[in-house]
Order: C-alpha cells, then structure tokens, then sequence
C-alpha cells in the first residue's frame, strides 16, 4: 500500500505485530508471523523495493528457514552455491581456505551467492498470499509510543500525509541507521573497527567459472574481495588505501581501472553499481525495552568478511518469532521475550568477534607486516585450510534444559541437522515432510510414552511427534524413515531415545527414558512461564 494524499491521516488496521522495516529481515519475521495467522502491518520508508544488492550470500541455515516459508524452489533461480572460499596472498597461495559443500548439515548448500532484489522480490510474492499481512511503503517512522499495554506508531510520507500504526508488539528490522533504536534511546557498543571498501556490482556478458566462487585478496597494494552474486553477476570489493580519498576512490574511473585486473572491461561487463560503504563492528546494548524488539542491522552490524550479516538477522527473527507466537496466543508468558537477546547475543558476538579477526588478516596495507602474516599463516599457526562449515553455533543460555542443575544438559543448545526422511510413501528433508514448529523424536514412539495431559500440551503448542525408524525395518503406521541416516545416529551418539526440538531446529534436551521424557516435557512447559 503506497502513500496516502498530501495532508490526510490514515490509520492502519490494529495489528498483533507492527514491523517497522522490509528488508529480507523484516520480510521473514513478517511471513513467520503471518503465516502462523497473526495480524502484521509493516511500515517501510522506500516506496518501492530497493533494486540494488547489498547482502551476496546466505548460509545453510539460512536456506532451511526461507526454505520453510516456501520459497525454496526459487532458490536456483536466484542463487548459485558456492565451493569454497579463499584467502590468498598477492603471490596467490592460499592463506586460509573453507570447503563449502553443495549440501550441507540442513540440507541445503552451506552457502549460497544470491542476488538481494531476487530475493526480496520472491520474499514479497510469499507476503502477498497471506491475508493477514499488510505492507505500508513510502512512510517514514517520526514517533513511537510504548504504554505498556501496546505501541503506537507515527509515520509521514514524502507529501505530509500521516499513518498511525498500533499492535501489541513492535519490532524494529529499520536497519543500522534505525529509527525504532534512536527513538527509545537503547546504546551500541562499537568496537571501533571500520575501512572505506568501493563496492561494485558487475553483471558479465558472457558466462563465466570462477573457482572458487569466493575468495579474499589479501594484496598489501590493494586488499580485495571477489564474490558471486547470483547467477551472472559478481561482486569486487577495493579497500581505500591510506592516503586515498573516498571522492578519488568512488569514480566509475577508479572501478574500471581496479576490475580490469580480473579482465572486466566496458566491453564485456556492466557496472551496475559503483560505491563507497564503510562497514562496522557493533552492537545494541538492549534488544528488547518493553514492547519495543530489536533484530537484524538494527541490533548488531559485522564486517562483511563471514557473509553472516543478513543471516544473523534472519536468525534473530526465527528466534523470536516462535516466542512472540507464544506470547501472543496467552501460552507463554511475557518473560519468555528476556531469552531473546541472551540467546541470540553470544551467536552474534561470535560472528563479529570472528569477522573482525578476518578483517585484521586482509586489511592490511604494510608490505612488511603482510609478510609476516603470510609466513604465520602458510606455516599452519591459524590456517584452517580444508576446514568446513557446520550445522551452527550452540545456545550456551536461554531456555534450554538444565535437568536437576542450572547448566544446560548436552546436547541441549545443539542445533539439529536436516537429512531426507520418508513418511507414508513421501520422501523429502525432515522440515518438508514433517513440518515446522517444535518436534519431539524418538528411536521409540514418542507418544506412547507420554500420557495424554503431556501429549496434549505438546499438540497445543504444534508439536510434531515422530517416531523415527531405520530403512530396513518394517514400517509401523504413523513411522518415520530416516532415509539419509541422520537422526537414529544421533540418538545413539547422545545416548538419548527422545529428542525434543524447539521451532528455531536447537534442541531442547535429550531424554533416555519414559521417566525423564516427562521430566524433560515439564521443565520445557514450566520455562515458558519463567
């Protein structure tokens, strides 16, 4: 829905959730919701959707949850995986080198260059299907007001006219620069790590192998970046030098002549963009103040060297939309909000922490202090080379069970992988076949081992209940195959016959036996409320 006249007010309809923000973040938080059938208005400031990329990639985990949102089947349209990521020196040998598999431990590639407006523009069709979802575009936020009992939102278009905006909850997805952040005054730590980098956005005339698909050059003369983009396009990345201004360095001049290394020429490439961003290290201090959430740019920015930037805030989105799903329907309590930040800000610290040290390996401009790193790194103090990606980072904290003690039990916090499972003659990955939402397996039924008050406080949450079996055995009713051979093994590793798995794939806890299935089934019904 586009602005209103100049002058007029209009008031949007009352929501469970306002989204102030729709990019990729915004627009999967907003679909979560939607689709679980609550009442969504965005407000977003652009009229219309960006049509310039600025994320490049999302991860696996990232692909299993916009998988869930059922937007899966474009992903070969709009993406390519990726093979492998790269660091060289500026002799070409690699300093540090991560293997990425075509598919990985969700069941997806582990890392996928895409095309951001592709992505986006699917994202957006998804958002049209469902009714209860409305978008606001072309307002920009001026007041936000939190009584305690809801939010109100005021936002102006370009002609003055005015939208007022109430829901329950508001969440800010609005960006580095967020409005909802400023406005109820939440600080940011900065670690104070930042470089001038002139991006460009190159789509080439004729198809083009690059092996690996990624790779960093880590050239004193001129610290590099080298990405795909999505089928058809990549994506070069130069460093300011010291020395070097930003107007010298953002000239269609400047980009022409820094591609021509890599043989990209007016002749055979388009420069479909040209500028000059400074990225940062940072977080906010609070991610939730009353009814007011923060997530994605807006509660953290990273350097771009781990590719983690969007999908750290599609994780954060995934984290708290269940929670808020749960909060909104009167099954949990409000407190269930607090985990939000504790669970999801080591994740982010993490990939901070972890792409600052990687942006220290290539920003550097001195020959001498470049040597040594090569030497350090060549001689295997911190190679990592042949080193893979994951299934994803554990939860440390949050709700998560603790048994009799106040430390989580292993393999509680573990995320759980994807594997293809067969279930009454369809076969497909665990989340397709089965569904989303929690899921409590088990080498034996798990039904049969609860009684009815457990099971039925499992089923009003949306609990998916499986019986997980081997492909040689005789299937009983109701089973699941593990096809793929993923989660029997599993259980055998953690000595557990039930797993019971929260909506965002981490595991809850591990159970060996009736008795403490039970116990595990209490305590998970009893944090809701914590």
């Amino acid at each position: 829905m586009h602005p209103a006249d100049s002058g007029t007010e209009q008031v949007a309809p009352e929501a469970d959730v306002l989204v102030v923000g729709y990019g990729p973040v915004g627009q999967v938080l907003s679909i979560l919701l939607a689709a679980r059938g609550w009442r969504v208005v965005v407000v977003e400031r652009w009229e219309t959707p960006y049509t310039l990329p600025r994320a490049t990639s999302f991860d696996g985990e990232t692909a299993r949850t916009l998988a869930s949102l059922g937007v899966g089947g474009s992903f070969a349209e709009l993406g390519l995986p990726a093979d492998g990521y790269d660091w060289r020196n500026a002799d070409g040998r690699s300093l540090l080198r991560v293997e990425l598999a075509e598919r990985g431990e969700h069941g997806w590639p582990e890392t996928t260059t895409m095309h951001q407006p592709a992505l986006e523009a699917v994202l957006c069709a998804r958002a049209e299907q469902l009714p209860g979802l409305r978008v606001f575009r072309g307002y920009t936020a001026t007041d936000l007001v939190d009584d305690g009992n809801g939010v109100e939102l005021t936002a102006k278009d370009t002609s003055g006219g005015r939208l007022r905006c109430t829901a329950s909850w508001v969440v800010g997805c609005d960006g580095a620069n967020s409005f909802v952040r400023e406005h109820v005054g939440v600080d940011r730590t900065d670690l104070g790590f930042s470089f001038d980098w002139l991006l460009c956005d190159v789509v080439l005339h004729e198809p083009r192998v690059f092996s690996p698909l990624n790779v960093q050059l880590c050239d004193p003369a001129r610290p590099t970046t080298a990405v795909g983009s999505g089928p058809g396009r990549r994506r070069w990345e130069f460093m300011r030098l010291p020395g070097e201004s930003v107007a010298e360095l953002n000239r269609a001049e400047t980009a022409w002549r820094l591609l021509e290394r890599f043989d990209v020429r007016p002749e055979n490439a388009t420069l479909r963009r040209h500028t000059v961003y400074r990225f940062q290290a940072a977080w906010a201090d609070e991610w939730r103040r009353g009814r007011v959430l923060l997530a994605g740019d807006a509660a953290h920015l990273m350097p771009p060297f781990t590719g983690q930037g969007m999908c750290a805030g599609i994780r954060d989105v995934l984290n708290l939309s269940w929670k808020l799903d749960l909060v909104l329907r009167g099954a949990a309590g409000e407190g269930l909000l607090d985990t939000y930040q504790r669970e999801r800000s080591d994740h982010v610290r993490e990939a901070i922490d972890t792409s600052v040290r990687l942006g220290r390996v290539l920003c550097v401009t001195d020959a001498a202090a470049a040597a040594s790193r090569d030497a350090s790194l060549l001689a295997g103090a911190d190679t990592g080379r042949g080193r893979r990606n994951g299934a994803g980072t554990r939860l440390r904290t949050g709700l998560l069970y603790t048994g009799i003690g106040t430390a989580p039990v292993p393999p509680a916090g573990e995320v759980l992988p994807q594997g293809r499972v067969r279930h009454e003659g369809v076969t497909g990955l665990l989340d397709e076949v089965v569904g989303t939402g929690p899921v409590l397996l088990g080498s034996a039924d798990p039904g049969a081992a609860l009684e009815e008050p457990r099971l039925a406080f499992l089923a009003a949450l949306g609990t998916r209940v499986v019986h997980m079996v081997p492909t040689d055995t005789e299937v009983t009713p109701g089973a699941v195959v593990d096809v793929d051979g993923v989660y029997l093994p599993l259980l055998r590793a953690v000595r557990a016959r039930f797993l019971l798995v929260r909506p965002d794939h981490h595991v809850y806890g591990a159970a060996r036996t009736s008795r403490e299935l039970r116990e595990l089934v209490d305590q998970f019904g009893s944090g809701l409320w914590e």
